[in-house]
């Protein structure tokens, strides 16, 4: 997510928000990249991994995009599948700057 009105052309690390809980990268880094500028926290990653998942009806990840139908975390801005929760939490693992561990919970 991009903070509205940012010039896209001079884009800022406070103008990438986290889709989640809307935090902007230079406060809540370090942060995962889905497709089209979609992104999520490590805080909001360890969040979701340690909350249970309910059931849900039919939805679009915010990240991958793609229609799931398993459980799945959410706020009132977004949600994120398993499949995603599982590969953020590997890419931040890999990361140097994503603390070079795993989200708790994952």
């Amino acid at each position: 997510m991009h903070r509205p009105g940012c010039d896209p052309d001079d884009m800022r690390e406070s103008d990438f928000l986290c889709d989640f809980c809307h935090r902007d990268w230079t406060v809540a880094a370090p942060f995962v990249e889905g497709h089209h500028g979609s992104c999520i926290c490590r805080h909001c990653l360890e969040t979701a991994a340690l909350a249970p998942a309910p059931a849900s009806d039919p939805f679009h990840c915010s990240l991958c995009l793609e229609e799931r139908r398993d459980p799945a975390w959410s706020t009132t801005s977004a949600r994120l599948c398993r499949r995603c929760l599982v590969q953020s939490a590997r890419v931040l693992a890999r990361d140097p700057d994503g603390g070079g561990t795993p989200p708790a919970g994952t």
